[in-house]
């Protein structure tokens, strides 16, 4: 072992009790010996209890229906969130506003973020009570069974299937090991043709037939031509889901109007976009330490943090890729508006 080696060995032994998922780049998670005796999964199995337990105490932020829904099939959707009048005046905010806005592209498709800040929602009172309002909040955190605040965009997705190289995110595949939570208030209708999400109902539990499947993944991840499943996130094929007892993955072709929020340890993916298309989507997402007792006590709840988490983890990415002269795979790219087309 190389003298660094034994010197980050502590930081890699401690991350066995954080969400760190790379087997790549942490000798401990993609050990095959460790993984062979149960490392993986019993990491796996553990943050599904934690969730469990933690999701018994937030039984107030979703109603008895939707929660009974969400436990079978790992996603609640929820059509006509808003009234339409509040909905079409949260439309037009977003449409007339030009945006600071960062981009990535993958493959074939561009993805926008636009940090909501309060300094942005100030001046859009509809999207302002959307965002901070208890059906959007309170089905995020649910989900992801943490009370934590979740990091909330306005979100473009630009795909067109006749550039470039096809969109990974087009492969089934689960985010992480542990409960978490993606969530899009669509803002235009969805149709089948522009590559809605897709999720396998059910594959958000850790039934024995996925926990071999996790088992047999994680004593060779580490070596994974894959770089995305070799950092944790476990892509599959159709063909593998079918042999895991899974039921066929759902689209959501859905009309505006229309929240969807999903485990993403369950597998999902985009479907491919038969034609140049655009998906926009006010989007949130939530994850955070799945062995963690409580859903409660996280920072950035805080006064002065509240609301903050997508401002400052761009601030971060732009500050790193500056001192390390490696530009973030998600680049600033100036005042925008919503429906623009790509920058980069």
């Amino acid at each position: 072992m190389r003298v660094l080696d034994a010197l980050k060995m502590p930081f890699w032994v401690a991350q066995v009790a954080t969400g760190a998922k790379s087997f790549r780049d942490n000798p401990v998670l993609g050990s095959r010996r460790l993984n062979a005796r149960g490392l993986h999964v019993g990491r796996v199995r553990t943050a599904q209890a934690m969730a469990d337990r933690r999701r018994r105490s937030m039984t107030d932020l979703l109603d008895a229906d939707h929660r009974r829904f969400f436990a079978e099939n790992g996603y609640v959707e929820r059509r006509n969130a808003l009234p339409a009048e509040t909905f079409e005046q949260l439309r037009e905010e977003v449409n007339g506003t030009l945006f600071d806005a960062w981009e990535m592209r993958q493959g074939n498709a561009v993805t926008r973020f636009i940090p909501l800040s309060p300094e942005v929602l100030k001046t859009l009172p509809a999207l302002a009570a959307f965002v901070n309002g208890p059906v959007f909040q309170g089905t995020l955190k649910y989900v992801a069974s943490t009370r934590a605040e979740p990091t909330v965009y306005l979100h473009t997705v630009l795909t067109d299937p006749g550039l470039g190289t096809p969109d990974p995110q087009t492969q089934f595949h689960a985010d992480t090991f542990f409960a978490n939570a993606k969530g899009w208030f669509f803002l235009d209708d969805v149709p089948e043709a522009a590559g809605p999400f897709s999720y396998v109902p059910g594959s958000h539990r850790l039934t024995p037939a996925r926990a071999a499947w996790e088992q047999a993944q994680s004593e060779t991840a580490a070596s994974h031509q894959n770089r995305l499943h070799g950092r944790g996130s476990f892509r599959i094929d159709e063909a593998e889901l079918a042999g895991l007892g899974f039921a066929a993955p759902v689209q959501f072709a859905v009309p505006a109007n229309t929240l969807v929020v999903a485990d993403t340890f369950g597998f999902h993916a985009r479907t491919p976009s038969l034609r140049p298309s655009v998906r926009i989507a006010v989007y949130g997402s939530v994850r955070r330490n799945p062995f963690l007792p409580y859903a409660g006590f996280d920072p950035f709840t805080l006064p002065g943090l509240r609301g903050r988490p997508a401002q400052l983890l761009n601030v971060y990415r732009d500050t790193r890729g500056r001192l390390l002269k490696k530009p973030p795979s998600e680049r600033y790219v100036g005042k925008t508006l919503i429906t623009d087309p790509a920058h980069v």
